[in-house]
């Protein structure tokens, strides 16, 4: 395995893991994200569960797909949710140094799309 290729699968599992870790926190109904979004777009705390739930399945089959067959707009898709999901931390009064350290939530994919941008030009050798 190439060092480019062990940079690829370490981005794809860092990647799957947080939103694998972030699905299965929503599928269980996190009772901090329940409130937020019953906050941020006025529904009710049924509502708003239900929302996560399907917001969590989303999440992991999105994680499953970076494991086994990437797709770069997916990974587009991933890089604005981890930057959107981080954001809210600051947006709902929690402090900004909570979005910082989310970093990573939506830099991952990020860079694992710009890994497969710079193979698909052949500069990953």
């Amino acid at each position: 395995m190439t060092s480019a290729q062990k940079v690829e699968w370490l981005l794809r599992v860092g990647v799957a893991g947080e939103f694998i870790g972030h699905g299965l926190l929503a599928i269980q109904g996190k009772k901090d994200w329940v409130t937020w979004i019953s906050q941020m777009i006025n529904v009710d705390v049924t509502t708003a569960t239900s929302l996560l739930l399907i917001i969590g399945l989303f999440d992991v089959v999105m994680a499953i797909i970076v494991l086994v067959r990437p797709v770069r707009p997916l990974l587009l898709w991933m890089a604005f949710w981890g930057f959107w999901t981080a954001l809210v931390r600051p947006l709902v009064g929690l402090s900004w140094l909570d979005f910082i350290e989310r970093a990573a939530n939506w830099a991952a994919p990020l860079a694992l799309f710009y890994y497969y941008q710079m193979e698909k030009k052949g500069k990953t050798k």
